[in-house]
């Protein structure tokens, strides 16, 4: 596949999670949920998900404009290896903070795994 391929499966990727995060407030049953905490936490958790929501679609967008220059200057790989670490760092975090045996959770880790590979092939890729 060229890299152009992968930086629009990455695209596909990403708009994939930004539609996900849509659904967290349905998902999660936060309209009850998220009553149990504070004003301010209610408020930073919708506000983190918001700003997810908005830094996937804007990857995604990237990933579609852009990408011979994703593929082949070095800003483009190091933005496609920075997304690759963002995705190492979420499945690390999902050892940390959400260690729990459901599989639900485990196919989540696998796809956070997928993401490494998906963005750091074509950084680093030939």
């Amino acid at each position: 596949m060229t890299k152009e391929t992968w930086i629009y499966i990455c695209g596909i990727y990403s708009f994939g999670f930004a539609v996900f995060h849509v659904f967290f407030w349905k998902l999660f049953r936060w309209k009850e949920d998220l009553q149990k905490l504070s004003r301010p936490n209610r408020g930073i958790m919708q506000i983190l998900n918001l700003r997810i929501i908005y830094y996937f679609v804007f990857v995604s967008v990237i990933c579609f404009a852009f990408p011979q220059e994703l593929g082949e200057t070095g800003l483009g790989r190091s933005f496609l290896a920075g997304n690759a670490l963002f995705w190492t760092g979420r499945t690390v975090e999902q050892f940390i903070f959400l260690r729990i045996n459901h599989r639900m959770v485990h196919i989540l880790t696998l796809l956070f795994i997928s993401g490494i590979f998906l963005f750091a092939i074509p950084a680093f890729g030939e």
